[in-house]
């Protein structure tokens, strides 16, 4: 089996790094290290931090499972409910440590970098665009109320997620899962 890349190895180091501790408490030696790569390789692969940012940010998207929105041998809604199921599966594993890569860079990063904002814009639609198809297609089953477009619950169910993941970081508690879900599958999407 051949070895993984230099180039992929600092990829991948930085997507854990940045998602553990941030864009600005992330360095680049803590990157190199965490990859084993000497510092000097870095810029051999990447223009900058944050040309690997966002490179880290895609790679992020990639691990998200939208797949599952799009899986039709599953009902919509309830593709929609096991996506966020496994979104929070996985924030529960971390212990409430972690939130979504992309919010938190945005956080950090959009006010300072275009290139980095327009990245975590492109994701933020992705995933809006997946979470509309499969409302649309929760619609068209007759699973949910067709008052509102499919459009607009998207962006409300994927703000109301990112703001969720922020109070479980705060809580430390698995209680704003519970608000989300019982709020997004049992009122809004309904």
């Amino acid at each position: 089996m051949a070895r993984p890349s230099l180039r992929e190895n600092i990829i991948e180091a930085a997507v854990e790094r940045f998602h553990a501790h941030g864009y600005a408490a992330t360095g680049v030696k803590d990157i190199t290290d965490a990859a084993g790569a000497p510092k000097g390789s870095f810029y051999n692969h990447f223009e900058s931090k944050e040309a690997l940012a966002i490179v880290a940010l895609e790679r992020y998207g990639e691990s998200r499972r939208f797949d599952m929105l799009c899986d039709e041998s599953v009902a919509p809604l309830a593709r929609l409910r096991q996506h966020f199921e496994f979104l929070r599966d996985e924030n529960l594993e971390t212990r409430f440590a972690r939130g979504c890569m992309v919010g938190d860079i945005a956080v950090e990063m959009a006010d300072h970098s275009e290139a980095v904002r327009a990245t975590v814009q492109s994701s933020f639609t992705y995933w809006r665009e997946a979470l509309a198809t499969a409302i649309s297609a929760a619609q068209q089953a007759g699973e949910v109320s067709r008052a509102q477009e499919a459009a607009t619950l998207a962006s409300f169910v994927l703000n109301a997620w990112e703001g969720t993941l922020i109070a479980t970081r705060t809580d430390r508690s698995a209680k704003p899962f519970e608000s989300f879900f019982t709020m997004v599958f049992g009122v809004i999407l309904r």
